[in-house]
């Protein structure tokens, strides 16, 4: 049998007064932050007053107008904030601190997510407002790299990049800018200028060991490519089907001359598969006529499994008795300076040994 407990009206006043506070905590809070707004809303009232008097000084009026646009950022009223500092900047372009606001402004359409706006503001301030010193750093230093972080254009970018290059050369970093420029050139495929900004960036004392996040090869791939430029590039050709026919009659021929003239004449390398193709020791300059002569060199009918479209291996054997096994290593060529060119193909080097 199930006892039925009696329900006093106890129980129910209890409720009834739990009730009641959360309900009064709630009242309470609610009027609590309406007071803390009305408060700050009387207060910007009241400074707004004190600028619209027009009876103070310019350091004065920077107060003013900081406590105003602060007090609106901390409220994340961006809106608000918005239309406070450009009203202010357009009524008052000889502000000597107009950069300051219009700075303040940028960073509220940031905040807002609307990068394409806060890049307006932040190259009006590099094209209309003069330099100022922001707690020691420059505002146009501070825009400039706003700008090379929400720009989506490659020719903006390049404008952003120079400026910085140029202006601020103690402030940066300008071995990794140069790199940066050349790959924004090549992007916007204004390959002229690509090469020379790779050749500067290969001038810089550390270009061989400076290491950019993002491009782990930079320095390989600039000097490939400024290489490349300035050789004959006589040795490629139209497609992987014809190199790949040449190579293997020269070898079945035992034409050591053939196989010299058609290895890369830029960057051939020979290494294990190890070995970095930038080490010193993988690029030394060698004939294919000490490796071949008394040998029996063979290769496979079939390009290795893990060629691609731009890549391909052929594996031979026979070189010597250390490491007989050779993979001849083709590349096509990424060189759209020359339409000729581009698209070919290159033996471009020898792994030592058989694939890891």
């Amino acid at each position: 049998m199930i006892l039925k407990r009696k329900i006093t009206p106890y129980i129910y006043i209890f409720f009834f007064t739990i009730l009641f506070i959360f309900s009064a905590c709630k009242n309470t809070k609610n009027t609590g932050n309406n007071k803390k707004s009305a408060s700050i809303q009387s207060h910007q009232q009241e400074l707004q007053s004190l600028l619209d008097s027009q009876t103070f000084n310019g350091k004065q009026k920077y107060s003013l107008i900081k406590q105003i646009a602060d007090t609106l950022r901390d409220e994340k009223d961006y809106q608000g904030l918005i239309l406070f500092l450009t009203d202010w900047v357009d009524n008052n372009p000889d502000d000597m601190y107009n950069s300051y606001w219009l700075l303040m402004t940028a960073d509220a359409y940031l905040a807002q997510g609307a990068e394409p706006v806060a890049e307006y503001y932040f190259d009006r301030i590099l094209q209309q407002c003069p330099d100022l010193l922001i707690k020691g750093n420059s505002a146009h230093f501070i825009c400039l790299q706003k700008l090379i972080q929400i720009s989506k254009t490659p020719s903006h970018r390049i404008k952003y990049f120079n400026e910085l290059i140029s202006r601020f050369p103690q402030n940066v970093n300008t071995t990794e800018l140069y790199l940066r420029l050349a790959l924004e050139y090549q992007n916007d495929s204004q390959w002229s200028q690509a090469l020379k900004t790779y050749s500067l960036f290969l001038e810089q004392p550390d270009a061989t060991t400076i290491q950019i996040a993002g491009e782990p090869d930079a320095y390989k791939n600039a000097r490939h490519l400024v290489d490349f430029n300035n050789s004959s590039k006589d040795w490629t050709f139209e497609s992987l089907s014809a190199l790949e026919e040449a190579v293997k009659k020269a070898i079945r021929n035992y034409d050591w001359r053939a196989l010299d003239r058609y290895k890369a004449k830029v960057n051939f390398f020979s290494m294990s598969w190890k070995q970095d193709e930038n080490d010193a020791n993988s690029q030394e300059e060698f004939s294919m006529y000490s490796w071949m002569r008394g040998k029996r060199i063979r290769y496979n009918d079939a390009l290795d499994e893990a060629s691609n479209p731009n890549e391909a291996y052929l594996r031979t054997w026979g070189w010597n008795s250390y490491v007989p096994v050779w993979y001849l290593y083709f590349r096509k060529v990424d060189f759209p300076l020359d339409p000729d060119i581009h698209g070919n193909w290159e033996w471009a080097g020898i792994y030592l040994g058989n694939k890891l």
